[in-house]
């Protein structure tokens, strides 16, 4: 691969530096494309007696809902591994891992408070923090509130194996606020009993501590783990402090049935919040935090246990029923880095359940083949809060809100895989759900009390095509809702209103072909290529930050490809191009500014991701390099604040060992290697043009991990 295709970029407006910009027209596009072209040609351009003496293992996917090869799935699925996942990692964030997904966007990696924002298709880039839009489900076990908002900090990174991240509306599977779902899985201990602990210290006050074990004995299963973060932070007030407890254990009653129970338990004293720069405080000091963030100690904490129990019968009936329920309880405090102007005091106390039951079987139609699964789940939110003014001192004044606030969803889906003929597989969706969000108003006699009731149908339908047996070709479409969270529905401003009556749930309609499949013995790709249209997009309002109204319509067209070709059985090389034309079509604000056809602010238009990675076999040495390039995007809806892309380049080496019959991983890392200025995160049409958050210099850490 030359190494010119992966330079940083220096400046603007060239997506590539001149040495990848020789294409005619300058087109960023092409040039990736040209790229990555460059893999499959290694599949072919190999040494003689080079082989890695079998083809690529096939994958199954479960995340949409029915399990099949991925290269089979008609939509666009990917999976990332226990090794990407773990093999050298720092284990700050999600998005260290899952940046190789094309089509998926991490802002605010660094920010404990506000939390990783993350993006898919451009469904959650409006979230101010945490994560709006997408379905999370953990270990089995929705992470997503019926209201749409989803939490990752009690992610278990240390026992991370697997993620799979569907791109594209999913309502027909998940109900709302799916427009994309992140499926992630842990350790559940079936294999050898084994045990770890590990220590990993770096730039920046960076300290983290883990320990797990698990293994298999009998019918019994089950694997512990738990982890302590410390984190001083690049800028000032981004201090963090993060203990995380997870546990999962197995109890198989025969072959055909088992009974799962997990239980985690999160705790961050403390998660500082530096808040946003404007232009000229970035060139003053862009480690230094916002205005109001030290003097009101701007930041959260948060406690949160979940405990979640699933069963499984394949003996029971012909198929397979399956059967889930768990609770949870978080405690939040926050204090937002502003003051005076709105309450910025934010605190609630949230009991989180569900119960849910499935059936998959495999039968006959006539006498086409199919697979179908069935179910019902029920889910319901029931958050106890309150907002309070706080002066410029950090002194706590007037209670605007003491309210409980309950979400509740009924959801009823089906889905089916019929074989029309050994090539031809149709795929069909259905889902009804019934939401309803309530406010009890408990601080003026009931005067910001009410309730919403929505009503969703969702549909999906796709036939996947074999051209090849090495080749899928699939096509789909697909809808999806996602209504206001309890958040969006709240003015601070006229905080005796409860809900905003004029805010609704966005409609989208998904249309989507793709291509998927293998190039010889050693190298996967994916190719998608889709259009989603949304109606009344929920929007941040530039006028006001802190409401939220409906845009008119809004059009996502883009483009997706990821590639993972071998080498040998010691080289790989992984890499995912993004491009992303996201617009508004129909949108004017309450001040009369036509928005019409400007980009969605948050988003680049391009994104481009590539790793090479040395593992040898023999002497247990490894070597990644990853880049990530992103091209410009805008801060606001005028698109009057462009803000410059940037490429980052990485790497991380280290070795596995053995020492007196014990496992050895020994690492050291660098990210930011060539010291590139840019923006961890953009506020989108945030108050006094405060959008910035500068990123961290170039810092390294390293670690070891013994594992007997």
């Amino acid at each position: 691969m030359p190494g010119a295709c992966w330079q940083e970029i220096h400046k603007e407006p060239s997506f590539m530096s001149d040495h990848c910009t020789s294409l005619p027209g300058n087109g960023a596009l092409a040039t990736a494309l040209l790229c990555l072209s460059l893999l499959p040609a290694l599949s072919v351009a190999q040494e003689p007696g080079v082989s890695m003496g079998e083809s690529l293992p096939p994958v199954v996917v479960s995340a949409p809902r029915l399990a099949r090869d991925l290269q089979e799935t008609p939509a666009a699925v990917s999976v990332v591994e226990q090794e990407d996942l773990q093999q050298g990692r720092q284990h700050l964030q999600l998005d260290e891992s899952l940046n190789r997904v094309p089509g998926v966007f991490f802002q605010n990696r660094y920010n404990f408070a506000q939390n990783l924002r993350l993006s898919i298709r451009g469904f959650g880039a409006r979230a101010p923090f945490g994560i709006r839009g997408i379905f999370l489900n953990l270990d089995g076990f929705p992470e997503t509130l019926p209201d749409g908002q989803s939490q990752v900090d009690t992610i278990d990174l240390t026992s991370a194996s697997r993620v799979e991240v569907i791109r594209g509306p999913s309502s027909a599977l998940y109900g709302n606020a799916s427009g994309g779902v992140l499926d992630i899985s842990t350790r559940d201990g079936r294999g050898p009993a084994e045990a770890s602990v590990g220590v990993t210290a770096g730039s920046y006050g960076f300290r983290r501590l883990e320990a797990q074990g698990g293994g298999e004995q009998g019918p019994w299963s089950g694997h512990v783990s738990a982890w302590h973060l410390n984190y001083d932070g690049y800028r000032d007030q981004s201090e963090t402090e993060k203990m995380l407890f997870n546990t999962q254990g197995r109890y198989a009653f025969s072959p055909d049935r088992d009974l799962t129970v997990v239980f985690t338990a999160l705790d961050q004293p403390k998660g500082q919040d530096a808040g946003g720069l404007s232009r000229e405080q970035v060139r003053e000091d862009r480690r230094q935090a916002s205005t109001f963030a030290e003097a009101l100690n701007a930041g959260q904490s948060v406690e949160q246990q979940r405990l979640g129990v699933a069963y499984r019968d394949a003996a029971l009936l012909p198929g397979e029923l399956q059967f889930k329920t768990f609770y949870s309880r978080r405690d939040f405090e926050q204090q937002l880095p502003f003051a005076v102007v709105n309450p910025s005091l934010i605190g609630f106390s949230r009991a989180f359940y569900g119960v849910s039951g499935d059936y998959t079987h495999s039968a006959q139609l006539f006498t086409l083949p199919l697979t179908f699964t069935a179910g019902i789940e029920a889910r319901e939110q029931r958050d106890d809060r309150e907002r309070f003014i706080v002066n410029n001192e950090g002194v706590r004044g007037a209670q605007t809100q003491d309210a409980l606030e309950t979400g509740t969803t009924v959801g009823v889906y089906g889905q089916t895989d019929v074989l029309l003929s050994d090539r031809l597989t149709m795929t069909l969706g259905a889902r009804l759900d019934r939401l309803r969000l309530k406010i009890d108003d408990r601080l003026s006699g009931g005067a910001a009390s009410g309730r919403e009731t929505f009503t969703e149908y969702s549909l999906s339908a796709g036939p996947s095509y074999q051209l090849h047996p090495n080749h899928q070709l699939y096509a789909t479409v697909g809808t999806s809702f996602e209504s206001p969270t309890f958040t969006e529905f709240y003015d601070p401003t006229e905080p005796d209103d409860g809900f905003d009556p004029g805010l609704k749930a966005q409609q989208a309609l998904n249309t989507e072909v793709g291509l998927k499949g293998f190039l010889g013995e050693r190298t996967r790709y994916e190719l998608a290529i889709f259009r989603v249209t949304t109606d009344d997009e929920i929007v941040l309002t530039e006028s006001n930050p802190d409401r939220f109204s409906n845009a008119g319509e809004t059009r996502r067209d883009g483009i997706e490809l990821g590639l993972e070709h071998f080498l040998n059985a010691d080289w790989s090389l992984s890499a995912s191009y993004t491009w992303s034309d996201f617009r508004f079509r129909e949108f004017s604000d309450e001040e009369g500014n036509d928005f019409s056809g400007n980009r969605l602010p948050g988003l680049p238009e391009h994104s481009l991701f590539a790793e090479l990675a040395w593992r040898d076999q023999n002497s247990g040495w490894f070597v990644m390099v990853d880049t990530l390039i992103v091209s410009h995007v805008f801060a606001e809806d005028a698109n009057d604040e462009r803000v410059a892309g940037y490429g980052l380049l990485n790497t991380r080496a280290g070795r596995r060992f053995s020492v007196a019959g014990q496992k050895v991983e020994a690492f050291l890392a660098v990210n930011n290697l060539t010291d590139k200025a840019y923006f961890s995160n953009v506020r989108v049409n945030a108050n006094n043009d405060n959008f910035f958050e500068p990123a961290p210099e170039r810092n390294l850490f390293g670690g070891i991990r013994l594992t007997f």
